[in-house]
C-alpha cells in the first residue's frame, strides 16, 4: 500500500510533476545497491527474532511518521512555502524522502529474514513444503498488489490526499501490532528458529561431516565452536577493534558480500534473475505511460493490470506443478523458455501498424529545448480538460515531448492510432508473467536451498542489490531514449537482456545436471554442487541433531558439540 501511495503523494506535493517521484526512485535504488550487503550481514549476525522485530518496527514506524509529516505538509503547504523563501518546504520534501527510504531499507531486511531464512527453517527438510510456502507467499503478494492500490485510490478519489495519509498511518499502526504478534507466534511454535549457526560453526560442522573419526580429535572440534557465539562476534576477552577498523568494516562487508555472492554455486542463476530487471516490459510507470500515449484509457489499463496479476498467480501454480513433475532446476528452464516465447510478441509489436518507432527523431530535442529555451513542461490533460492525476502518477518523467494521449484532443488527432502494436505488446507482457513468476520462484528456492545458513542474509542482500542495479540501469536506458518514438528500441533491448538472463540460467542448469538436463520427469540432484555447503537444521533432541548433521564421531563428542551450540544460541 505504501509503495504505491508514496509516489502519488509526492506527485501531489510537487504540482503534478514527477520530479520528487524520480528522486525518490533513484534514492531507493541507490541505497539498496550500496547497503544491500551490509543489511544482509546484519541479518546474519543477529538472532532471527531480533532482526524480524527490529526491521518490522522500523519499517512501520517510518511509514507512520512519514504519513504524519505528509499530512502536515498538505495542511500547511501555503504557509510553509512562504517561510524562509520556501527552504522549509524543501527540507520537508528531503525529510519525507529520507524517512521513506529508511522504510524501504527496513522492508528489505524484513523480506530477507522472513522470505529467505525463516521460511526455510519452518519448512525443514521438506522441499515440496518449501515450494508450496514460497508460492503461497507470492500469491499473497500478487493479491495485495491489486487490492492495496485500489483501496488507496478510492480513498484519495472520494476523500483527499491528507485523508489517504491518515488512513495509511493508522493502517500501519494496526498492522504492526498484528504482524508483531504473528511473528512471535511463529517463533514460539518453531523452536529451530532459535538455533542459528555462525560461519565458524558451519565451517566446523562441514569438516566434521567430511573427516573420519580417526582424522580429528573431538575435543578440538568442540573448542573451535565455543570460540564464537551466535552473533558471530569475538568473545569479550578479545582485544578491542581500532577506530580505523570500525570505519573500514562496512566497506569490507560490502566487498566480502559481493565476493561470497560470486563464489556461490547458484551465482549464474541469481544473475539470470537480476538481468530480468533490465526491462521496460512490466507494469511500471514507463510501460503505463507509453500505453497512455497510445490512447489506452484508464479503465483498459486497470483491466490489463488485473489480467497481469491473474497470470502472475497462474505462474505460481505452474511453478508448484512443474517442480513436482520435472524438478526444480528444469522448472526454471521451462519457465524461461515460456517467458521468452511470450516476449517475442513484444518484439514483433515494434514493427506492426501503430508502432511509433522512428529512430530519426532525436531523443534529446525536447530536453535541449527546455534547458536552453526555457520552454515550460507539457501538461497532461484529460478529455474534460482537467489534470488527470491518476495517469500523471503513471506517466514517466522520461517520456517527455509530445506525450499527450491520442484521445486527449480530437481536433489534433482526428484519426485514432491503430491498436495492433500496443495490443501485441501488452498481450506479450501479460502472457510472459506466467513464466516470469515461475522463474522467480525457482531462483528464490535455489538460493534458499543452496546458500549456507550463516550467509543467507548477506547473499540475498547482494541479490537484492543486483536486482536494483539492473533496475536502475533500465531507468538510465529510458533517460537516454525518452521519447515514444524510441520505445520500440527499448523493447528490443529489454528482450535481449531477458534472453541473456535465461542463457545464464541455462549455463547454470547445464553445469548442475549435465547430460540429464533434458531428461524429463526425473527429480533433480539433492545438491547443486558438491562444493556447496549443506543446508543444516537442528532439532530439539540430541539424537536427531546428530542424525541431521551426519557427524561420524563418537556419541560423546556429538553430545558435547550440540550442548555447546545450544549454549551459544541461548
Amino acid at each position: 500500500m505504501w509503495h504505491f501511495a508514496v509516489s502519488v503523494f509526492l506527485v501531489e506535493l510537487y504540482g503534478n510533476s514527477l520530479l520528487l517521484t524520480a528522486v525518490y526512485g533513484l534514492v531507493v535504488a541507490g541505497s539498496v545497491l550500496l547497503l544491500g550487503a551490509i543489511i544482509g550481514d546484519w541479518v546474519d549476525k543477529n538472532s532471527r527474532l531480533k532482526v524480524a522485530q527490529t526491521s518490522l518496527v522500523v519499517q512501520n514506524a517510518s511509514v507512520i511518521l512519514c504519513g504524519i509529516i505528509l499530512m502536515v505538509i498538505f495542511l500547511f503547504k501555503a504557509q510553509l512555502l512562504t517561510l524562509y523563501h520556501g527552504w522549509l518546504l524543501t527540507m520537508c520534501y528531503i525529510l519525507v524522502i529520507t524517512i521513506a527510504n529508511i522504510a524501504n531499507l527496513a522492508s528489505t531486511a524484513t523480506a530477507i529474514t522472513i522470505q529467505r531464512d525463516w521460511i526455510v527453517v519452518v519448512a525443514g527438510e521438506d522441499r515440496s513444503k518449501l515450494a508450496d510456502m514460497n508460492a503461497t507467499i507470492r500469491r499473497i503478494d500478487q493479491l495485495t498488489n491489486i487490492l492495496a492500490p485500489m483501496a488507496v485510490g478510492q480513498i484519495m478519489t472520494f476523500g483527499s490526499p491528507m485523508i489517504g495519509c491518515g488512513f495509511i498511518s493508522g493502517w500501519n499502526l494496526m498492522s504492526m501490532c498484528v504482524e508483531y504478534l504473528l511473528l512471535w507466534k511463529v517463533y514460539q511454535k518453531t523452536p529451530t528458529l532459535a538455533l542459528k549457526c555462525s560461519k565458524a560453526e558451519e565451517s566446523e560442522l562441514k569438516q566434521l561431516n567430511v573427516k573420519k573419526e580417526n582424522d580429528m580429535k573431538p575435543a578440538e572440534g568442540v573448542q573451535l565452536i565455543v570460540e564464537k557465539d551466535v552473533t558471530g562476534f569475538e568473545p569479550q576477552q578479545e582485544k578491542e577493534v581500532s577506530c580505523a577498523a570500525r570505519i573500514a568494516e562496512p566497506f569490507i562487508t560490502f566487498r566480502d558480500g559481493w565476493v561470497a555472492y560470486y563464489n556461490q554455486p547458484v551465482f549464474l542463476a541469481g544473475m539470470g534473475l537480476a538481468f530480468l530487471y533490465m526491462t521496460v516490459l512490466g507494469f511500471d510507470c514507463i510501460t503505463t505511460g507509453y500505453a497512455y500515449t497510445q490512447g489506452l484509457s484508464g479503465s483498459v489499463l486497470s483491466l490489463l493490470m488485473g489480467a497481469s496479476a491473474i497470470t502472475g498467480i497462474m505462474g505460481t501454480v505452474a511453478f508448484t506443478w512443474l517442480r513436482r513433475k520435472c524438478g526444480l532446476i528444469r522448472t526454471g528452464l521451462i519457465s524461461g523458455v515460456a517467458q521468452f516465447s511470450c516476449l517475442v510478441l513484444c518484439a514483433i509489436s515494434v514493427f506492426m501498424p501503430g508502432s511509433p518507432l522512428d529512430l530519426t527523431v532525436s531523443p534529446f530535442a525536447d530536453i535541449s529545448a527546455r534547458l536552453f529555451e526555457n520552454e515550460p513542461l507539457p501538461t497532461i490533460a484529460s478529455p474534460g480538460g482537467e489534470p488527470e492525476v491518476a495517469f500523471t502518477t503513471g506517466m514517466p518523467i522520461l517520456l517527455n515531448g509530445s506525450i499527450t494521449p491520442a484521445y486527449a484532443d480530437p481536433e489534433m488527432s482526428p484519426e485514432p492510432v491503430p491498436l495492433i502494436s500496443v495490443s501485441l505488446l501488452f498481450a506479450g507482457v501479460i502472457a510472459a508473467r506466467v513464466g516470469l513468476w515461475s522463474f522467480d520462484l525457482t531462483v528464490t528456492q535455489l538460493l534458499q536451498e543452496n546458500v549456507a545458513e550463516s550467509e543467507r542474509g548477506i547473499i540475498n542482500g547482494v541479490q537484492n542489490s543486483m536486482n536494483y542495479l539492473l533496475d536502475l540501469l533500465h531507468f538510465i536506458m529510458v533517460i537516454l531514449a525518452p521519447n515514444p518514438e524510441a520505445f520500440g528500441l527499448l523493447v528490443l533491448i529489454s528482450v535481449s537482456f531477458v534472453a541473456m538472463g535465461h542463457m545464464m540460467y541455462f549455463r547454470f542448469a547445464q553445469k548442475s545436471l549435465g547430460k540429464q538436463l533434458f531428461a524429463c520427469c526425473t527429480p533433480d540432484p539433492e545438491a547443486v554442487s558438491d562444493s556447496s555447503l549443506p543446508v543444516t537444521t537442528f532439532s530439539s533432541s540430541e539424537s536427531s541433531s546428530a542424525s541431521s548433521l551426519s557427524i561420524s564421531t563418537s556419541s560423546r563428542a556429538s553430545s558435547a558439540l550440540y550442548k555447546n551450540m545450544i549454549g551459544n544460541n541461548q
